[in-house]
Formats: C-alpha cells, sequence, structure tokens
C-alpha cells in the first residue's frame, strides 16, 4: 500500500522557486538601490519630500525582500498575519517614540 503524500495539505512541501526569480528580484533590488542613489543627487531639488521618496523605495525593496527572500508570498495566511502584527506593533511603538519628542517642552532656566 503505497502513500500518496502528494496532495496531503498536512504534509510540508518546500517553496522551490526557480533561479530565474531569484536574478530578476536580485536585479530588482540593485537598480532600486541604484535609484535611491539618484534620488539622494536630487536632494536639494526634492526639499522635504525627498524623505518620502526614500522611505518609499525602502518599503518597496523591502517588500521584495519579504515576498520572495522570506518565502512570505508562498506561505499561509496565519505566517502572513503574524508578520503584518509584529510590524503594525513595530509602527505603533515608533509613533509613540515620535509623539514622546514632538511633544517635550525645553525650559529655558532665567539664570
Amino acid at each position: 500500500m503505497a502513500s500518496n503524500t502528494q496532495n496531503d495539505p498536512n504534509v510540508l512541501h518546500p517553496h522551490i522557486t526557480p533561479m530565474s526569480t531569484y536574478l530578476k528580484v536580485g536585479g530588482a533590488l540593485f537598480g532600486l538601490t541604484f535609484l535611491t542613489v539618484i534620488a539622494h543627487q536630487f536632494n536639494a531639488q526634492l526639499g522635504a519630500f525627498a524623505a518620502f521618496v526614500a522611505f518609499a523605495i525602502a518599503a518597496v525593496k523591502a517588500s521584495l525582500v519579504l515576498l520572495y527572500f522570506m518565502h512570505l508570498k508562498d506561505d499561509t495566511n496565519m505566517n502572513r498575519a503574524i508578520f503584518a502584527s509584529g510590524f503594525f506593533f513595530l509602527v505603533v511603538l515608533l509613533l509613540f517614540s515620535v509623539v514622546d519628542i514632538a511633544t517635550r517642552v525645553i525650559e529655558v532656566s532665567p539664570l
């Protein structure tokens, strides 16, 4: 009696990603890094918008790493939810830090 585990949802199967996908993602990461360097050259022209551009490029790069190199693209929704909740709490803690710094009152000594 042969056991067929190919369609069994309880058996873990490896995520087989072709090498071409890794090369494409690696090329995209190099391209986005180059784009970050180019955006830095226009820092004076972009003004306050420069930080937003840099963070947007970094977010795209991070999402590529998460989806392809950490295999969240092929994972279950539960693993995605666990990662998203951790990221959400990181953002909340950073926002609390920003609000704390922004609302501090600097007392000037009259002496």
